[in-house]
């Protein structure tokens, strides 16, 4: 269990750090006068890094080990906290502080998750996988709350406090972790023949491209949201900034609590669930006419997302073969490249026409069922007995 309580700090304390310097990164590009094209600039090279990496960082915690490659990770990621607060005023050590960031985000996701795989069972991983993704989640809201705090008081602030955070995280870690007993081929301590290649020849593929899809939605609303609401009920920051807050503590209360109910077995039907869920908030968007209803149809929304994102990673590390560090890391690529994708695809909609770009959301969310019924019909599993 402390092995666990720890592996769930350095996840929250990823997600913190991410979330952190969404407030104070337009402020850094201002008060510098710089173009604002580069805040969605160092977001993006941010995901990019962990998009390309991530399969590779994967298969390196297979075969070396998970806490290795997380020690490795958690200096990495401390490094690049302290290069944006001490070369905060200079943009090219900006960029090169968010491409450290991005490849460390990846180390740590893809071997934490490996490493929680390993401590688990079928009949154990979603109640793990549930703690994981209320760890995210909490980071992901206490993480702008933090970052605006502290961007008051210094714009150095939120970065140093962050490096440090981790630093002390890394001590924790390189005392208190042990490298897990291996689970499938890991327990040979054999390097993964074929890589990434290989899984996609099995089922486990439409559930990449599943989970694809569940950020890219996810992505799409965080970029287009604010935006939609402005045009209907003329939404002020703070109220946003209360509505997604709120919908955090959804987001971690069903990853902590409902997914920790799934049985094994049961996944595909919570999935389908999940996505119609999804589709109901969706368009609940669509009929916003006052605070409350932005507020609901947003909780709604977050809660069948919340659901889906969850349980396709634990399905997916079932599904894997043994091989978690390289099916997290895949998950995870997916996961950015929806990021990367998302915002722009909806953005563009968006500015075509603001009500269309839920409409098709809410088709799109549909059409990916299908990808569920196809997994279920397929027979080509790497699934492994526990």
């Amino acid at each position: 269990m402390k092995k666990l309580v720890l592996l769930l700090s350095i996840q929250f304390l990823v997600y913190l750090g991410f979330g952190i310097i969404i407030p104070v990164l337009p402020e850094v590009i201002v008060q510098n006068e710089w173009n604002e094209v580069h805040v969605g600039g160092l977001l993006t090279v941010y995901a990019l890094a962990s998009f390309f990496t991530a399969p590779f960082w994967g298969q390196l915690s297979d075969r070396f080990g998970r806490k290795q490659l997380i020690l490795v990770g958690l200096v990495g990621f401390s490094i690049s906290f302290l290069l944006f607060s001490l070369f905060i005023n200079n943009l090219f050590m900006l960029y090169l502080s968010r491409i450290v960031g991005g490849l460390c985000s990846g180390a740590l996701y893809t071997s934490v998750t490996g490493f929680i795989s390993d401590l688990s069972t079928n009949e154990t991983r979603n109640k793990y996988m549930g703690f994981m993704g209320m760890s995210i989640g909490l980071g992901f809201i206490f993480g702008p709350a933090i970052g605006g705090v502290l961007g008051e008081i210094s714009l150095h602030l939120p970065f140093t406090t962050s490096a440090a955070l981790i630093a002390i995280l890394f001590i924790v870690g390189l005392i208190g972790l042990k490298e897990p007993e291996r689970r499938g081929e890991a327990n040979k301590r054999q390097i993964i023949p074929k890589g990434a290649s290989l899984l996609f020849r099995y089922r486990v593929r439409y559930l990449f491209v599943f989970s694809f899809f569940v950020t890219f939605t996810l992505a799409g609303v965080e970029a287009t949201f604010q935006l939609f609401q402005i045009d209907r009920i003329n939404i002020t920051p703070l109220q946003l900034g209360y509505l997604f807050m709120f919908s955090g503590f959804v987001d971690a209360a069903i990853q902590g609590g409902v997914i920790r109910q799934i049985k094994d077995g049961t996944e595909t039907k919570w999935l389908l669930a999940a996505q119609i869920i999804t589709a109901l908030g969706l368009f609940l968007i669509t009929l916003t006419s006052n605070l409350v209803m932005a507020g609901l149809a947003l909780c709604v929304f977050t809660a069948g997302n919340a659901l889906a994102r969850t349980c396709v990673v634990s399905l997916t590390t079932k599904e894997s073969g043994g091989k978690y560090g390289l099916a997290a890391g895949l998950s995870y690529s997916m996961d950015n490249l929806g990021r990367i994708i998302g915002p722009l695809f909806f953005t563009l909609l968006f500015n075509v026409d603001t009500t269309i770009t839920y409409y098709i959301a809410v088709i799109i969310a549909l059409l990916v069922i299908s990808l569920i019924f196809i997994f279920n019909r397929s027979k080509t599993s790497l699934r492994i007995n526990e």
